[in-house]
């Protein structure tokens, strides 16, 4: 009992002297000492520690901080907010265009909202043909009798690319506010053939030609001249209040070299010229409208390019005048359809082109210069009903023609074109069919000319690249004409599709068309493509070959080709193809000898066509 009192009296003091100790007041610790500043000087401003992931470059805030702002952290550059080390973050590079970058538009170089986009680019491209051609009268293998030479043609073609865009505004969200741009070219051609007079008019050129021409394919200046309610009151649509439309919409204007596409599949006009082009939107983006005129140059034969550079400017006397309107979202959500007017005034000229051959007026017929006006009315929609991708056109063309050399008269214009495409999407797989149709003139010397011409096209349809007929030169021989161009479905008979005038006196065609495109890879596409080809009629030809019966068939056409992106961008590019053509029997009534092998040695049929391609792009 004892022992229990004791430890319970201890265990009562312990507490009281615990209690006494929490109640007396704590030490007071010493202060350290204050460093004093100087008398005048202002404390430094705080900078953040970490810095952007992108290729930032220095920041464009030069505005000193105030002495007011030193007890906080300073951000000078809202665009350049640092972010913290983590492994999980991977760091920009100057010599990485696909990570932020100064120079690719994701900072700005000048205040807060303008950006500087640098893009270099190289696009090779290597092709091998055999493609039908005459023997010249100086010809290569001296005691042939055959009419048509050796076919076989290697060509090389090589553009260095340097484009320069400078804009200021906020694309995220709206359209620039302004733009300058400028893109240059540096180009380099190849071409060898088995025959002479191909690569130059002067058969002492021999077969090889080695080229090259320097050209700037853009170079404009765009505005945005403001909200499209404010300068088109009558285009405010509904739900607008006291003159106040509730939809945001803009109207920007466009001056000088410019790349431009007047419908959705390149049917009438596609190409970067000389222009001014008015464009913009309403009811919300609902109707997109283009209004333009281009004054257009004269391209330089073996690169096709513009005859613009830093020395000096060619123009064609030609004049083309674009009006269209989209509207998104008709009968259907995803069905955009058009409704567009062109006009082309392609003025009287005489014209050589770079190897000594005349390319106006054509070397066919009477050769005599002459004016073509041509207007064109088109109808033409892209997108899709559930499934179903469609897309489609039709265009009327009249006008007239002062001296059609086929006709050797004038003529008036009355022609028409008319596509349709329809595709449906299996999981990695697309199946497409297709026609494309323009009519043929039956009766040359009529006075009116029915068959149909573009002014400058460069359809995406039915092959394109991957098409025997799509891609390559069939130059109708005897005659200064070619049956069909590069980039071109029609069988115009023009001198040359950039440099010749429309020729609205051609055997017309139609083409039935079956594809397949393949998503074998997100990184590799590839493509199966079948054309039969006709001509609608063949007066034409036989007026212009002075041949007679040329029957219609033109042939069948097959090709396959892939797309490679590597790294699953842009930047590295492989494109490659062979396609080749099976002539029909009006396209070997056209292409093959008559003398039935005699003398010996002549008569050798129309063999198969055929191209083989490999296109490698590097972009910056």
């Amino acid at each position: 009992m004892q022992i229990t009192r004791i430890i319970m009296l201890a265990s009562m003091l312990f507490c009281r002297i615990e209690t006494y100790a929490q109640q007396q007041p704590a030490e007071k610790p010493q202060a350290k000492p204050v460093a004093q500043e100087p008398q005048g000087e202002a404390k430094a401003p705080r900078l953040p520690e970490d810095k952007p992931l992108g290729a930032a470059g220095p920041t464009k805030n030069r505005q000193k901080p105030r002495p007011e702002d030193a007890d906080f952290m300073i951000i000078r550059d809202r665009w350049r907010v640092g972010i913290p080390e983590d492994p999980r973050f991977k760091e920009g590079d100057i010599k990485n265009p696909y990570r932020q970058n100064v120079l690719k538009g994701d900072y700005p170089v000048i205040g807060n909202s303008t950006f500087l986009n640098i893009t270099l680019a190289s696009e090779s491209d290597f092709n091998v043909r055999r493609v039908p051609v005459p023997q010249d009268v100086s010809s290569q293998l001296p005691g042939s009798y055959e009419f048509f030479g050796r076919g076989r043609q290697e060509s090389f073609n090589q553009n260095f690319v340097f484009s320069f865009d400078l804009f200021h505004g906020d694309t995220s969200y709206k359209p620039v506010d302004w733009r300058f741009k400028v893109t240059g070219i540096a180009n380099l051609n190849l071409l060898k053939v088995r025959e002479l007079g191909i690569v130059n008019i002067d058969v002492r050129e021999g077969r090889s030609r080695l080229d090259g021409f320097n050209a700037l394919e853009e170079m404009f200046f765009e505005y945005r001249l403001g909200d499209t309610t404010r300068l088109f009151p009558f285009l405010r649509g509904k739900g607008s209040r006291k003159g106040r439309s509730p939809f945001y919409d803009f109207t920007s204007i466009r001056l000088g070299v410019q790349p431009f596409t007047s419908d959705f599949r390149g049917f009438i006009f596609s190409d970067s010229n000389l222009g001014a082009r008015l464009f913009g939107s309403f009811e919300s983006n609902r109707w997109q409208y283009n209004l333009a005129y281009f004054e257009m140059l004269e391209k330089e034969t073996n690169s096709g390019l513009n005859t613009v550079n830093f020395r000096d400017i060619g123009f064609r006397n030609q004049k083309v005048y674009i009006a269209n309107i989209y509207r998104q979202d008709t009968f259907k959500l995803g069905y955009t359809t058009q409704f567009s007017l062109h006009y082309s005034d392609d003025r009287p000229t005489v014209e050589y082109d770079q190897n000594g051959f005349i390319v106006r007026p054509a070397k066919v017929g009477t050769v005599t210069p002459h004016r073509v006006r041509s207007g064109y009315f088109g109808w033409a929609g892209d997108g899709h009903f559930g499934r179903t991708n469609i897309t489609h056109a039709f265009y009327q063309v009249i006008g007239r023609d002062s001296f059609n050399p086929i006709a050797k008269r004038g003529t008036r214009i009355n022609a028409q074109m008319a596509a349709g495409e329809f595709s449906v999407d299996y999981d990695w797989l697309r199946y497409r069919i297709g026609a494309f149709y323009t009519s043929g003139d039956s009766n040359p010397g009529d006075g009116t000319a029915r068959g149909f011409d573009a002014i400058l096209d460069n359809p995406n349809f039915a092959g394109g690249r991957f098409s025997f007929w799509n891609s390559q030169s069939i130059r109708l021989t005897q005659t200064g004409v070619a049956l069909v161009e590069p980039r071109s479905l029609i069988p115009s008979l023009r001198s040359s599709k950039f440099q010749g005038q429309a020729n609205f006196v051609n055997p017309g065609l139609t083409l039935y068309n079956a594809g397949i495109d393949v998503d074998v890879t997100p990184k590799l596409r590839g493509f199966v493509n079948y054309n039969y080809l006709r001509f609608n009629r063949t007066e034409a030809i036989e007026l212009a070959l002075f041949q007679n019966r040329i029957r219609h068939e033109i042939g069948h056409d097959l090709g396959v080709g892939f797309i490679y992106r590597p790294l699953l961008n842009e930047n590295i590019v492989l494109i490659g193809g062979a396609s080749g053509l099976r002539p029909g029997r009006g396209f070997s009534d056209i292409y093959s000898s008559n003398c039935n092998g005699a003398p010996q040695g002549c008569g050798a049929g129309t063999p198969t066509l055929w191209s083989a391609f490999v296109t490698l792009k590097f972009v910056y």
